[in-house]
């Protein structure tokens, strides 16, 4: 249920156990970057010269009129580090900004038995909250309920090997990811008392590091700028040799030095001029203002793509992305809206219309189907007391299927109590399907779900008209199929339940954690197609990209049939020419091939369905084989291997150059 408490018994409990924020190191004042600004060794020879020029010429020339070389100088190096200074420090207060942003995490909390979604820096000690597969420990905590959680902990260990955490190892730190499985912990430590928080407390939040345009930038400014110190050199030495030799002359052609006549002080003024004229060919040859200015037009850019609700987090994607030839992105909640919804629903097998109509369903059957849905989801189910509308929290497949499970008469919570949970399969990205075992008063049952022509594949029976069950023949079996095709045809995402009988005397006593669950001979309930319209403007933007020359390809998990469809509606596939391999491929069929194949075909493929995160990596790596820099979008953990491919790519240079 979690707690339930009211506003002054948050701030109470933050008061008592502090908040989940961490301490943060003073930001440098105006004055810190004024001081790093005089450092500059080309600022620091202007003002010794300025210094020198103004005190020889307020003696020489008088106060009125002996100060103007040394008073320029001066102003102008004024004027260089005070725009340099401010400007470092707009540019710190953005980085704040974005970071402040950027740690700003959206979590689920459970407080009075109701879920739903939070700050991060508004948690407190005692709360539960759920976790699930690529979520963030937000802070340090004991796992409650779980089942096969799994934490990778390399942020913390150094180890990269991931760690199961149940009742012997309850322990959670914040900063770790969740690697595989769900469950929920219990808030003990937030903020600077969590170890996390301890680690945060010895850095700094700008690591002040250069992208690659900046260094080249700054290396191409280095090069000028010892050009510009060699020609000051070379000149220095012509100017001293006429100056002292007698050849240099006063406009009115008297000589300006000669060696026995010439007086100390107007001999050291001449030198002195000549010695600023060098140091001005250094000042006016060195363009610090280039670097300056890129920072600041990217640090601009940045902050103007974050009101656009775009968050850069590297200056370099700012610079490389005009650069970017092709794009691979996700279809689920990238392309599309991520509102999933049950439209289309096949059982005992015939098509129930309208979805929700169960009348012709034995109640047998459609306890077995309410058992299913209720017991192998991570989401859940708030009535609240008032009886209004119920609050279906979870992912949106789990939304959807939770949904129309009210709809068909679900009690979610009484179904839950009536049967107890022994083990459970988290829905794997690989296997495509998640499963669990449940124990009630009519025995142990192991339900699964997952995609559908998948789970029909391992079904040799299905649940018939009067809740008996039927053998799967062939014929029974392409009638499954050609719904689903009928379905994926029509951007629906196809969805399968199913279940088998399991004899509580071949359940593991010990170590039932290590227990693998029974995936054959399963017995087939039925099929849901769930819709996930595509989002408003994505047309016009895939137009937008291929008009600028920008290749867009979808890579999804998918039905190939669905990731077809919504690559027509989006615009992506043009329904007038060819949709077949290998424009549209499956990620099994690219994984297989060797490596020479992959990056022949890379080019060629629009579609990729049935892609697991792997797959996804492959094609990203044979495109920047391809000499292509690629950019990737996507929501999920498992675009994950991807979008880390493209980060700090070699490719880079070759981008920066056109």
């Amino acid at each position: 249920m979690g707690i339930n408490p009211t506003e002054d018994e948050l701030l109470q409990r933050r008061d008592v156990f502090g908040a989940n924020t961490y301490p943060r190191k003073k930001r440098k004042n105006i004055l810190r970057f004024i001081f790093d600004a005089c450092k500059d060794l080309t600022l620091i020879i202007l003002m010794v010269a300025a210094a020198i020029s103004l005190t020889l010429g307020m003696a020489t020339e008088g106060v009125e009129e002996g100060w103007y070389e040394g008073g320029s100088i001066f102003l102008a190096v004024f004027l260089v580090i005070l725009v340099t200074a401010t400007s470092d420090y707009r540019q710190s207060l953005q980085f704040q900004h974005l970071n402040e942003e950027k740690q700003n995490i959206q979590v689920e909390v459970l407080r009075g038995g109701k879920r739903f979604r939070t700050s991060i820096f508004e948690l407190v000690v005692g709360d539960v909250v759920p976790l699930n597969i690529g979520d963030q420990v937000p802070a340090d905590g004991i796992l409650i309920s779980g089942h096969s959680l799994a934490i990778d902990e390399s942020s913390m260990t150094g180890e990269s090997k991931t760690v199961h955490k149940d009742q012997k190892a309850p322990f959670l730190m914040s900063g770790c990811k969740v690697a595989d499985g769900y469950g929920s912990m219990l808030v003990t430590g937030v903020g600077i008392n969590t170890e996390w928080g301890q680690l945060m407390a010895n850095l700094s939040e700008d690591n002040g590091e250069e992208t690659p345009l900046q260094v080249r930038l700054n290396g191409v400014a280095t090069f000028i700028g010892m050009v510009g110190l060699s020609v000051a050199g070379v000149v220095l030495g012509v100017l001293a040799i006429r100056y002292f030799t007698g050849h240099t002359k006063n406009p009115d052609g008297t000589v300006q030095f000669r060696a026995g006549t010439t007086g100390l002080k107007q001999g050291f003024m001449g030198a002195i001029r000549i010695l600023t004229i060098a140091v001005t060919i250094v000042v006016v040859a060195v363009p610090e203002g280039l670097p300056l200015a890129v920072t600041l037009t990217l640090a601009y850019s940045m902050r103007k793509m974050m009101r656009d609700k775009a968050l850069v987090r590297r200056l370099s994607s700012c610079e490389t992305m005009g650069s970017a030839t092709t794009i691979c992105s996700d279809k689920t909640g990238t392309l599309t809206l991520n509102k999933m919804t049950v439209v289309e629903a096949h059982f005992i097998g015939t098509r129930l219309d309208p979805c929700d109509d169960v009348r012709a369903i034995s109640s047998s059957s459609a306890a077995l189907l309410i058992e299913g849905i209720a017991q192998n989801t991570t989401g859940t189910v708030f009535l609240p007391e008032d009886g209004g509308a119920a609050d279906v929290t979870g992912s949106p497949t789990e939304k959807a299927i939770l949904s129309w499970g009210l709809k068909i008469g679900m009690d979610f919570n009484d179904v839950r109590s009536k049967s107890s949970v022994l083990h459970v399969f988290p829905f794997n990205s690989e296997k495509k399907r998640g499963g669990v075992a449940v124990q009630s008063d009519t025995g142990v049952h192991i339900h699964w779900k997952g995609a559908a022509e998948l789970v029909l594949s391992s079904c040799k029976s299905w649940l018939s008209l009067d809740g008996s069950v039927q053998p799967m023949d062939a014929q029974k079996r392409n009638v499954y199929k050609k719904s689903i095709e009928d379905m994926a045809k029509s951007s629906l995402r196809c969805v399968a339940f199913a279940y088998c009988q399991c004899d509580i005397e071949k359940i593991p006593k010990e170590d039932i954690a290590d227990w693998k669950l029974p995936e054959e001979d399963l017995t087939l309930l039925g099929i849901v197609g769930i819709k996930d319209p595509c989002r408003p403007g994505v047309r016009n933007a895939v137009q937008l990209c291929k008009n600028a020359g920008v290749k867009v390809r979808m890579v999804t998990g998918d039905n190939i049939e669905t990731a077809k469809a919504i690559a027509l509606e989006c615009g992506i596939l043009d329904a007038n020419g060819v949709i077949s391999e290998p424009f549209v491929i499956e990620g099994k069929a690219f994984r297989e091939m060797s490596e020479i194949a992959r990056g022949e075909i890379a080019d060629k493929i629009t579609v990729m369905g049935r892609s697991s995160p792997n797959d996804k990596l492959l094609l990203v790596q044979a495109l920047k084989r391809k000499g292509h820099v690629v950019a990737v979008t996507g929501d999920g953990t498992n675009d994950a291997p991807a979008l880390h491919a493209c980060q700090g790519q070699k490719l880079l240079k070759k981008a920066l150059t056109l």
